[in-house]
């Protein structure tokens, strides 16, 4: 006894109840008498996360509605899709569809409520744990968070439902190390529950998130039989053994004991019990998972252009010093978007270096893209010569006149922006970020941060990466000079900065680890050094609330992630 599965990996977005609904069905008709069982990720009908439109009852009803038509274009091929179920509360749910109806409905159990998850603010938990029965095969279904609790419901549904296949559908957001993390945990579901998992992810941009898919499926022994593509839409179909289900759970005492003692009762839904017989044998294919770098550019590149796409923006962009933040965001925006949708604009002040300058056109030039020239040498002697007859009078200059500059910059960038509509990237770092070595309303402006969640180092790193699979479109000199603001004389990023070598662990410490000073000095640090620097990034807390959006890359991104208070006076050390 086999079931031909089909794992469905769609980029819906946020609120379009109506294009998701016609993304679904539109899968459903290419499988329609190809697979048995069709699978959608978590809230696939609303796109996740719906956030505060969970709370307008409207969009409630209108997904119900969605719901209905998608059942409605329902024939032969059983479906499990994610929507929000309005009853007594709301609930993230999974409806079970046949023959134009909804058989029947799971509700999220475990609802997380930490980093940039919320559902706790917004929907009730679940109580139920059904197993349908589909082709005569009993399928277990639950929702993302369910699968990552050793007692969650699939322990129920294969134990006391005696459930063959566990179905989840997740919208699991992308951070570094999630994709391997996720399939151990998955492995070692299916093995202690002697049950094949079918997993399902969304994938996409959705603001800060973005959703890799990686869909996966792992046979009763925990053995990963298929993987889908990451960071793009995929379909994936294959055949599983239900027969092997059973012969591995008949070696098995350990089930017999754990059996006698369950305290389970689980309701079985009857959705159908004819099983099909095929020719065929469709083998899962298992795409590779990706290199660390190059699945962070992926991220990248697709948080990148779901953005730009999903909020309806043109064309973007991006301020040039000649630096490699600006070159790596550029070479981003291009492999995103295309090498026509992106705009360059260079803005040299009295103190840019003509080397800059030629590798900012060298980088346009190699990219193919349009670029502008701006000179900010006159407006920025205009803002001085004002300010020093009377407010500035007699004073000497200081970093005031350098975020000037920056906010010259800021402010022509904005009014291309308007001018145009286009959508203004902003290049800052995460080790910029932290450290608050920005300038509000200057380098800061912008609508879009996409490197805002990447370290210095690991800025290098991928703009590396981008030379090694595009040949070489970064100048080599911008690998070579030193990281400077250039906004006077002779000035370099660590005249304020430790070395970025030394400044990301420390940073990367106390910002994604939480370890606390005595840990952090521990480490071999500079004790001074460790001190300035968690000095900047909590004074700095102000700063990053007025920052731009941009793609959560590592586990603790600032914004949704990290939450603190700007007005705060714990001090980690005296």
């Amino acid at each position: 006894m086999r079931l031909r599965l089909g794992l469905a990996q769609i980029n819906p977005i946020v609120g379009d109840l109506k294009g998701n609904a016609e993304k679904i069905v539109a899968s459903i008709k290419e499988v329609e008498g190809k697979v048995d069982l069709l699978i959608f990720p978590e809230l696939a009908i609303t796109g996740y996360p719906p956030e505060d439109l969970l709370l307008k009852s409207q969009f409630l009803t209108e997904n119900l509605k969605m719901l209905n038509y998608i059942a409605e274009k329902t024939g032969d091929v059983c479906v499990v899709v994610g929507f929000v179920d309005v009853q007594e509360d709301i609930y993230n749910a999974a409806a079970v569809i046949y023959k134009g109806k909804v058989r029947g409905v799971y509700h999220k159990i475990f609802l997380p409520n930490y980093g940039v998850f919320d559902e706790a603010r917004y929907f009730q938990k679940g109580r139920q744990t059904p197993v349908f029965l589909i082709r005569g095969i009993r399928v277990g279904v639950n929702i993302c968070e369910d699968i990552w609790f050793a007692d969650g419901p699939h322990l129920a549904q294969s134990l006391g439902g005696d459930a063959q296949i566990i179905v989840n559908i997740s919208s699991s957001p992308y951070s570094v190390g999630k994709p391997a993390l996720r399939e151990r945990i998955l492995s070692t579901r299916a093995h202690e529950n002697s049950v094949i998992l079918a997993y399902t992810n969304l994938v996409g941009g959705q603001d800060e998130l973005v959703f890799d898919g990686g869909s996966m499926v792992f046979n009763e022994k925990g053995e990963l039989i298929a993987r889908a593509r990451q960071f793009e839409e995929d379909l994936l179909i294959l055949d599983v053994d239900i027969e092997s289900v059973f012969r591995t759970r008949l070696q098995d005492p350990r089930r017999r004991s754990k059996r006698d003692g369950s305290p389970f009762t689980v309701p079985v839904i009857k959705v159908e019990e004819e099983n099909r017989s095929r020719d065929e044998w469709i083998k899962g294919r298992i795409e590779k998972p990706l290199p660390h770098f190059e699945e962070i550019l992926k991220a990248l590149i697709l948080g990148t252009r779901d953005y730009v796409r999903k909020n309806g923006f043109k064309k973007v962009l991006v301020g040039l010093s000649g630096g490699i933040d600006s070159s790596l965001v550029c070479s981003i925006a291009v492999e995103a978007l295309g090498k026509d949708k992106v705009i360059g604009v260079i803005m040299p002040s009295p103190y840019t270096s003509p080397s800059s300058i030629r590798d900012a056109q060298e980088l346009a030039n190699n990219l193919g893209i349009k670029t502008f020239t701006i000179s900010i040498e006159r407006i920025f002697n205009a803002y001085r010569e004002e300010l020093k007859k009377e407010v500035f009078h007699n004073l000497p200059e200081d970093v005031t006149e350098e975020n000037i500059q920056a906010r010259i910059r800021g402010n022509l960038l904005m009014a291309l922006s308007n001018k145009f509509g286009y959508l203004v990237l902003t290049t800052g770092n995460k080790s910029e970020m932290s450290c608050g070595y920005a300038t509000l309303y200057g380098d800061m402006a912008g609508g879009f941060a996409v490197i805002k969640d990447i370290y210095k180092t690991w800025v290098y790193k991928l703009a590396r990466l981008i030379n090694h699979k595009r040949g070489n479109i970064i100048p080599e000199n911008v690998f070579r000079k030193a990281p400077s603001a250039e906004l006077r004389p002779g000035q370099t990023d660590q005249d304020t900065l430790p070395p970025y070598e030394k400044l990301d662990p420390v940073l990367e410490a106390y910002v994604e680890k939480e370890l606390s000073f005595p840990e952090i000095l521990e480490m071999g640090h500079d004790e001074e050094m460790i001190k300035k620097v968690i000095y900047m990034v909590d004074k700095n807390e102000y700063k990053r609330r007025q920052a731009p959006p941009g793609i959560k890359i590592t586990p603790r991104a600032f914004g949704k992630d990290r939450r603190l208070p700007i007005t705060n006076h714990f001090l980690p050390f005296s």
